[in-house]
């Protein structure tokens, strides 16, 4: 896996400008959903076991850019083009689904989550120490 310092990050996908914003240009989305942080979170996405999940900051963490859990969730809110891409099993550090509004439908995260034992109440996972997944722990470099 690449290290990624957070200068390289923010060079890679956050423009001048924009004030840390999630612009809306077409050039920018293109360079943005291409980039190779992008593919890395989708690769430690997909080794999210059946029945945990994981957080925007733990993935991260991982790749080396402990700083960049938002740019991670840009990562994911692009990825739902990918089937193969288990979007639903990254949280925010709280155990919240505050990605549930870019599914389908308002109850899909859940109901995923939910399919694969995990309980979800109000929004938020009710065992997610139990089911936490720490990529740096699991997946020692």
């Amino acid at each position: 896996m690449a290290e990624w310092s957070n200068a390289a990050v923010l060079k890679t996908v956050v423009p001048q400008g924009t004030g840390g914003s999630n612009p809306s240009s077409s050039a920018y989305l293109h360079r943005i959903v291409n980039s190779d942080f992008f593919k890395n979170v989708y690769e430690v996405v997909k080794l999210i076991p059946f029945g945990k999940v994981t957080s925007y900051g733990a993935i991260a963490k991982y790749l080396g850019t402990s700083k960049s859990a938002r740019v991670v969730g840009w990562a994911m809110n692009n990825s739902h083009h990918d089937k193969t891409i288990p979007a639903h099993r990254v949280v925010n550090r709280n155990g919240l689904l505050t990605g549930k509004h870019h599914f389908h439908g308002k109850k899909t995260m859940e109901e995923l989550l939910e399919k694969e034992g995990i309980l979800v109440k109000k929004n938020r996972i009710e065992n997610f120490e139990e089911v936490f997944w720490d990529p740096v722990k699991e997946l020692e470099l």
